[in-house]
Order: C-alpha cells, then structure tokens, then sequence
C-alpha cells in the first residue's frame, strides 16, 4: 500500500494542475458572467423587495412591490396584453415573411444581388432614425402611404395616432428590417442538398410536398432559433414603441415635457416602457425590478418551451 501512495499523490496533483488550468482558460467567461449578468440577476431579485428611490437607503418591504405591481398598478395588464401581441404576431410575420424573402430570392436567376441589398440595408438603419421615418410617412395627415392609399380609393387609417393600427404599424416597421433573418434564411436554404430535392421531384412531390418534407426539416434547427431570438427580441421591444409614441403626439423636439410611454391610448405600452418608467420617472426602482425580474422569467420560460417542443418533435420523427 505504501508503495502506490507517491504514484497517487502524482496523479491528485496532476488533476489539480489541469483543474486549474481549466478554470484559467474559463475564467474570463467566468468573471464576466458573474459581473454582467450574475451580479445583477441577483441586485435586481434584492431590490425587488426594497423600497427604493435612488437617493436614500433602500428599506425591506417584503411582497410590497409585487402585489403593487400585479394587483394595484393600473398599466400592468395592458403592458402585458401589448407584449404577448408582439411576440405572438410580430415574431410569427417576421419569421414566415424573412423565410419568405429568403425563398424567392434564391431562386431569382437574375439581379439576386440588387435583391439581397434592398432587403438587407434597412436592417442597417438606426432604430431611432428608421421609426422617425416611419411616422412620417404613414403620418394620416400629410404623410404619402395615406395619400396613395387615398388615391386608389382605400381606407386611410391612423396608424401611429390610432390605437387600434399603432401595433401593425409597428409590426410594418418590423418586417421592413427583415434583413436579419432573410440572410440566415438565405444560408440555410443553400445548404439543402439538391439530391433530396431531385428525389422528391422524382416522387412526384409538388411545392408544397418539396417545402414540407425537403426544406423544413433541414431548415427547422435556423428556423428554431430565429423563433427564440425574435421572442427574447419582442419581450425586450422598447425603443420604436417609445419613439413612434413620441413622433406622433408631438412631444419629440420638445424640451422640458414628461411623455408618459404608451401613446396612443397605450397601445404601445410594453413591459419594458414600464421598467423605464417605473424606474426612471417615477423613482419606484423596487416596482420596477419586479417587472424586469417578470420579463427574464417570461423570456426564459418561452425559450424552455420551445426548445422542449422542439426536441419532442425531433423524439418523433426518430
């Protein structure tokens, strides 16, 4: 027994040296994911218990904050409504019209290239400058979609003034940047081989028996992941909502006057306007905590869900 004691001493030295050289090669990622998302993850759960305003120390208020939230703060639900109707139907177009582009400009024999440009530069525009653009040119009074739709004998909506087409207007917007994912699509869509295509072809397969059993499920994985991203995206969707308000009741440009998000009639109050809010213009960090802590859980339970339906249908066809 003595004997094999130095030759275990040498082995339980050699795992702490590559132990150790394993957390060395880990520990940027490690530092960083501790600083920007561990650390925070972990103020914003403590501070959901804690009335604070910025300014003096925070105090412990138990649920306080989140029965405020859920139950007494008059926004919440509509937040909620606005949001899942972005993550519902914007996601949803903006995948099926990206795939969309992305088909019929693979098979553009000529001028491909003009193509992929036109569709891929307004994803390049600044989202303040893009949604600017926007109101204005479907602005109901003066702005040129209202007029051409005028003139061809069509309803003129309100878009951005109208509760009732301030979100398709913003899902306008959406699919107008749909450069993003028409050039992931693009790429996938090359990448199916052509023999499958020729076989089915052989089968007598029409478009849609080529698309359903050839395309999708060598483009299902791109697919996925363009689903998850445009929920995380859509949860998080602050910006444009939060200019187009802006531009259209006429508050932009003007100096010194509070905008309250959600213009017109709240149509386009999102969870995250109200984290803003809450935080930023009425000073209840401990509210608004409690909302972002909602969003992450959301954004994390969406993501589980379809990843788990996706790996179910994988299951299946196995």
């Amino acid at each position: 027994m003595a004997a094999h004691l130095p030759v275990l001493a040498a082995l339980r030295s050699k795992r702490r040296r590559e132990a150790a050289r394993t957390l060395a090669f880990l520990a940027p990622w490690l530092i960083g994911f501790a600083v920007f998302f561990g650390y925070p993850l972990v103020s914003t759960l403590y501070f959901s218990f804690m009335h604070y305003d910025g300014f003096a120390q925070p105090t412990f208020t138990g649920l306080k904050n989140w029965k405020y939230v859920f139950g007494d703060y008059p926004y919440f639900w509509q937040g909620v409504r606005n949001t899942l109707w972005l993550v519902v139907v914007m996601v949803t177009l903006r995948v099926a019209f990206g795939l969309g582009v992305g088909m019929l400009i693979t098979k553009v024999k000529t001028g491909a290239g003009f193509f992929r440009t036109a569709f891929y530069l307004p994803y390049l525009a600044p989202p303040v400058a893009a949604t600017i653009g926007f109101a204005f040119l479907f602005n109901p009074g003066t702005g040129p979609v209202n007029h051409l739709l005028g003139s061809i004998g069509l309803p003129q909506p309100g878009w951005f003034t109208d509760p009732h087409w301030s979100k398709p207007a913003l899902t306008l917007l959406a699919l107008w940047g749909i450069g993003d994912l028409m050039v992931i699509f693009m790429a996938a869509l090359l990448d199916v081989p052509r023999e499958q295509y020729e076989a089915a072809s052989l089968d007598g397969a029409g478009p849609w028996q080529r698309f359903r059993f050839v395309t999708y499920p060598n483009i299902s994985p791109i697919v996925m992941f363009a689903v998850v991203t445009g929920v995380i995206q859509a949860l998080q969707y602050y910006t444009q909502a939060l200019v187009a308000g802006k531009v259209a009741s006429g508050i932009i440009g003007n100096s010194g006057q509070q905008f309250e998000p959600g213009y017109p009639a709240g149509s386009t109050w999102t969870l995250p306007q109200m984290v803003y809010s809450l935080g930023f213009q009425h000073f209840d960090y401990g509210s608004a905590c409690v909302v972002a802590l909602l969003l992450f859980a959301v954004a994390m339970a969406f993501t589980a869900l379809l990843l788990r339906r996706r790996s179910g249908l994988m299951g299946a066809e196995d």
